[in-house]
């Protein structure tokens, strides 16, 4: 049975249109492959903590000689790495919010970045250790930041990509839904491109995933 990690992370709820079009990307997933099983972290309802300093000495800490506090928070990135791992496909939802993600995103982030747990250095440098996973990632911006002028000001897309790459996701999909500030026949048409991306590449995911059986 194959996993899909969906993972949002916008405070606007269910106005939210980065978590709308993740659930439709998530549930056409499915749809594809009615065995598989969807696992949502909503990042707004039950947000990660910021990390602090039990986090940073208690992950190099032996487990036996962790503080009842170091354990506490270590137990928190050890259930979303845990996720991660499990997951075949991952989703991940977010806002473009003062030009990068959410503050919420970038907690989990922290706590699924972890040396010796999804990547590791050797002599040849760092190595990714999350592999095999298929990323989508949906940002919703207000503004056109695709392209044009304001391309130099998205540090959300080029930021995910990096740390996804480095922990060895380098399988990742972008579905933008931008422009859903000008307007609502600009958030109409933003939804419609956005739907039309999803539909291409379910589509594309589905002949994969024939073409390997």
């Amino acid at each position: 049975m194959s996993s899909i990690l969906l993972v949002t992370s916008s405070p606007r709820g269910a106005a939210s249109h980065s978590t709308r079009v993740a659930i439709d990307l998530a549930a056409k997933l499915r749809t594809a492959n009615p065995s598989s099983k969807l696992v949502v972290r909503d990042l707004v309802a039950n947000p990660l903590p910021h990390i602090d300093a039990d986090y940073s000495t208690g992950i190099y800490t032996p487990v036996e000689a962790r503080t009842p506090r170091q354990a506490e928070v270590v137990a928190v990135s050890d259930a979303a790495l845990d996720e991660l791992f499990a997951a075949d496909a991952v989703i991940l939802a977010t806002g473009f919010i003062n030009f990068g993600i959410s503050s919420t995103l970038k907690s989990w982030i922290d706590h699924i970045a972890r040396a010796g747990r999804s990547f590791s250095y050797g002599e040849g440098g760092p190595k990714g250790l999350v592999n095999g996973k298929k990323v989508y990632v949906v940002l919703a911006s207000g503004g056109i930041y695709s392209e044009g002028a304001a391309v130099q000001m998205d540090h959300a897309i080029p930021y995910l990509r990096s740390v996804l790459n480095f922990l060895g996701m380098t399988d990742v999909e972008v579905i933008r839904v931008e422009g859903v500030g000008m307007g609502a026949e600009a958030t109409a048409a933003a939804l419609d491109k956005a739907k039309s991306r999803i539909d291409a590449l379910v589509a594309a995911q589905a002949d994969k995933v024939a073409a390997a059986a």
